[in-house]
């Protein structure tokens, strides 16, 4: 019904009832939950399951994986005044967090691509600083051009025994180049396959959200939305701490389902569904964070009581601390009974509200997508319903995290018709963006 595995302690945790210390051979915690494990028999239901991917931080900072990382900063005409000044002094603090281990190169575009700092590993931290501090702005923007260039960069030194980043900067539309979302999200998986992850940093009110969020989400990197330069220096502060934590990589998740059990879909994240299996595929995991699968499925009625399996997962990733393939493998049971209140006294609030929170985020994705149509009475009507959705859950699950959302979904139906739309669903874009990969910051 519950399975919390600590991989390489497992034994020793069955044995002897406790979990030893931390070491670095041990970086991840894999749970797995169904939302209902006791389930009314002769009922065909929808029901749920969850699969928690915790990072275990490295207890000595020596022991962190060394990183590759290109900086893409834009220095369109746009960027001209206090936006550029935090940039350049945002990109010398993340400089400053680099060590002799890792890799850095430094991009720099408007209507052209300037690589100003060449993919190196002996990083020249006064000179990489001077050249930074240089930047001028005016032009165009070359989103794209720029991106690919920071991936290039990356290529040189790549190694998936490391992490690889890009981290692209920009305040505007692109206007250079390639500039569709959809163009843009294939940018971001091409670099996912090659095991590099894209951050994106939206910084004012001028940039292309969607842009942003696809070309992020498609390679598994983070996305911030940044109101005000000023705050530029803690957004990097809070991506190198990720960047400097990443503990696993090149995790693939497999769910197959028995029997009598039909997967639906994944919430909030991307999957590949075939009959009864479904894989997911995430690109890393930082210590300190739970990234979380959510699966939707079917049972149809006819198992008899007792306890029958479910579901099998199987999960594999590189462990960064030993640069060693580990395997993870648990039976996912679920029990029948015939009392109709133990069925309900079953249900994991736990479970259940990361479950809740995915539909509303499903929900409030649409209303987007209403107002984007000129729909708008429609987009508040359906954030108003999710509110209330939202508040009926929270009641009964007991969650303050969805009193939250709750609170989030009625401020975004009274920005519907405002004037302040715009940074609306900016805020909206992150939020929901921060939702379904649980993203640190």
């Amino acid at each position: 019904m519950r399975g919390i595995f600590l991989i390489f302690a497992f034994s020793l945790t069955l044995i002897f009832g406790v979990t030893p210390p931390v070491t670095a051979g041990e970086q991840v915690r894999i749970e797995t939950q169904l939302a209902q494990p006791v389930i009314l028999k002769g009922t065909k239901q929808k029901s749920y399951l969850t699969i928690n991917l915790e990072g275990l931080p490295f207890q000595e900072i020596e022991s962190r994986v060394p990183v590759n990382v290109a900086l893409v900063v834009d220095k369109s005409g746009s960027m001209r005044g206090a936006k550029l000044d935090q940039a350049k002094q945002a990109a010398i603090m993340a400089l400053n967090r680099l060590g002799r281990e890792d890799v850095l190169s430094v991009v720099a575009y408007n209507h052209n691509v300037d690589v100003v700092i060449p993919a190196t590993q002996r990083i020249r931290f006064k000179r990489a600083a001077e050249k930074i501090r240089r930047f001028r702005a005016d032009g165009r923007t070359a989103l794209y051009a720029g991106v690919e260039q920071g991936l290039y960069q990356v290529e040189k030194y790549l190694d998936l025994e490391q992490v690889n980043r890009v981290i692209l900067l920009s305040d505007g539309l692109a206007n250079v180049g390639p500039r569709n979302p959809g163009q843009i999200a294939r940018l971001g998986e091409k670099a996912a396959e090659k095991g590099v992850a894209i951050t994106t940093i939206g910084l004012g009110l001028g940039f292309n959200e969607d842009l942003m969020t696809k070309l992020a989400f498609s390679s598994d990197g983070n996305h911030a939305f940044v109101e005000h330069p000023e705050d530029l220096v803690s957004i990097f502060n809070s991506e190198f701490g990720d960047v400097l934590s990443v503990v696993a990589q090149q995790i693939e998740i497999i769910i197959e389902f028995e029997h009598g059990y039909r997967p639906v879909r994944s919430l909030g994240r991307n999957s590949n569904v075939r009959g009864n299996k479904l894989t997911f595929k995430l690109n890393q995991l930082y210590g300190k964070q739970t990234k979380r699968v959510v699966v939707e499925f079917e049972q149809d009625g006819q198992h008899t009581a007792g306890r029958q399996i479910v579901a099998k997962v199987s999960t594999r990733y590189k462990n960064m601390a030993d640069k060693r393939v580990s395997r993870f493998q648990s039976d996912v049971h679920a029990e029948y009974t015939e009392s109709r209140d133990r069925a309900e006294k079953s249900i994991d609030r736990k479970v259940m509200t990361s479950v809740v929170r995915q539909i509303a985020i499903e929900a409030n994705e649409k209303a987007v997508s209403l107002r984007d149509k000129g729909q708008v009475k429609e987009a508040k009507r359906l954030l108003e319903s999710n509110a209330t959705y939202l508040n009926e859950q929270a009641d009964r699950l007991s969650s303050k995290d969805l009193e939250k959302l709750r609170d989030d979904n009625l401020n975004d139906a009274a920005a519907v018709s405002s004037s302040q739309w715009n940074k609306q669903r900016k805020a909206m874009r992150a939020r929901q963006y921060k939702g379904k990969t649980q993203q640190s910051y």
